[in-house]
């Protein structure tokens, strides 16, 4: 698991360490793992170019000793300071000493510089880059140096992944002892290029503000069957979904909801007869979901238009996932008082609609926007996007999906994963849980269908189980969990 914290608890996990050490301590170490990464993108040190923007904090004094390191081993090194008067006099010092300078001309050594090492603002900042900050940071990505943030790139939030303003775009982020959310939330991910995280021995609580799965926790997650089991032990996942101006959503939804480890699917809609004709496996009911049968989970929305089914859905016991056009006028407090879990997967246009905000702000604010969709409607949501974001009702850590491709923005595919998703709720996984491993699986299917080219939804729905496979059994991993009769 990849976890982040926010500013406040890392701060405090600095201080108390501080507080058990000799001054300097982390800095130094912080220094020493920011020189290193720094020469091994450069390959060759000695008679490179550094040049380093030196901000008042803390960061900039990172950003010095790192400096220093490098102009031992041969680099010359530019230090460029935005307040010399605030600048850290001890790493400005100990740059001198190794033979940095300070830079006369902070424009002609941009111009030659191999890598810029962008200290300007830490973690602790707030807002987009300042006024006098922003010619510097235009002339390093105008330059053909290799940029490299401190921590985190400046000018972007590091708790929320926001870019109120203008911000220095990296090509590689060193961050120290934690990463933050910003680096692993768009529209902020954009902006860190490749992280890489020096540990400096911080004592960080168990509960993170986010996290990511990674392959060993989505096999730990995925459905098995056990030799006992039937399709109707391994689940039921009921699909409404279609419509005559859309019945592509329906074959869609069940192409997903095929893969997804449910034993069997119930489709109810009128795209009946083209799901049967690609799909003759489904069990297919012309009624209303409340007379298909029994499911363990629902899948409503996908493509209904204004048909019916959002509410008997709604109204019944077992876990239910919402999309598309079953998100329209939904009513907070219908969901709220469901007595079985709720997943809602709204991308940013119909998160904006839910939440009564424009679009652009939802797209800005990614992860206050699904906390607070989570929180008003007693709901686990995925909000899907460029950071496909996944949070509980409940609060804790929210969960970023790691996989993916640009790719995957075409028709259906959204189709895809609410199948996917709510097969996986069927079979017994919890609503995050569900929700996380399905983005994931989705994401790693769109990157092998797409192949670095163009790719269809039906495409990723048909590379599911090769992924699926590849997560549940690398070499020398214990078969997953099996379902539970």
């Amino acid at each position: 698991m990849r976890t982040a914290y926010d500013v406040d608890t890392v701060r405090a996990a600095e201080a108390d360490l501080m507080a058990h050490r000799p001054p300097g301590t982390l800095m130094q170490r912080a220094a020493a793992g920011l020189a290193a990464a720094c020469a091994n993108m450069l390959g060759r040190v000695y008679g490179a170019r550094v040049v380093l923007l030196v901000g008042s904090g803390d960061n900039g004094g990172d950003a010095l000793y790192a400096g220093a390191r490098l102009a031992r081993r041969g680099a010359g090194v530019s230090a460029v300071l935005l307040n010399p008067d605030r600048a850290h006099p001890e790493g400005l010092a100990a740059l001198e000493r190794a033979g940095g300078r300070v830079a006369d001309d902070p424009f002609e050594v941009l111009a030659a510089a191999d890598l810029v090492l962008d200290g300007i603002v830490g973690i602790g900042g707030r807002g987009g880059l300042r006024p006098d900050a922003v010619p510097l940071a235009r002339a390093a990505r105008g330059s053909n140096a290799l940029i490299v943030a401190v921590d985190l790139p400046s000018g972007v939030d590091a708790d929320t992944g926001e870019v109120p303003g203008e911000a220095l775009r990296a090509d590689a982020t060193i961050t120290f002892g934690a990463y933050k959310p910003g680096l692993l939330i768009d529209p902020a991910r954009e902006y860190a290029g490749a992280v890489h995280i020096v540990p400096i021995g911080l004592d960080l609580p168990s509960v993170p503000a986010v996290e990511a799965l990674q392959h060993t926790d989505v096999a730990d997650l995925l459905p098995t069957p056990g030799a006992e089991s039937d399709k109707y032990r391994r689940g039921v996942v009921g699909v409404v979904a279609g419509s005559a101006r859309y019945p592509g959503a329906a074959v869609l939804a069940v192409a997903g909801a095929l893969r997804g480890g449910a034993g069997a699917v119930r489709y109810v809609g009128p795209g009946g007869d083209a799901v049967i004709a690609r799909f003759p496996e489904t069990l297919v009911s012309d009624g209303s979901p409340a007379k298909a049968g029994r499911v363990q989970a629902w899948v409503v929305g996908p493509g209904l238009g204004d048909g019916p089914g959002v509410e008997e859905v709604l109204a019944s016991d077992v876990p239910a996932l919402v999309d598309a056009d079953g998100l329209h006028g939904l009513d907070p407090e219908v969901v709220r008082a469901r007595s079985a879990a709720t997943l809602l997967t709204p991308h940013a246009g119909e998160a904006a609609a839910l939440l009564g905000v424009a679009r652009e702000e939802v797209e800005a604010g990614r992860l206050a926007s699904v906390r607070e969709l989570a929180s008003r409607y007693g709901a686990t949501v995925l909000l899907k996007g460029s950071t496909t974001l996944v949070a509980d009702a409940e609060g804790g850590p929210v969960r970023v999906n790691p996989t993916g491709t640009p790719w995957l923005a075409t028709a259906g595919s959204g189709d895809v994963l609410s199948g996917l998703t709510g097969s996986l709720l069927a079979t017994g996984l919890r609503a995050g849980d569900a929700a996380a491993v399905g983005a994931y699986l989705h994401g790693l299917a769109g990157r092998r269908a797409a192949g670095g080219g163009p790719v269809t939804a039906f495409g990723v729905a048909e590379a599911v189980g090769g992924v699926w496979r590849d997560v549940a059994t690398p070499a020398g991993r214990r078969p997953p969990r099996q379902n539970q009769p």
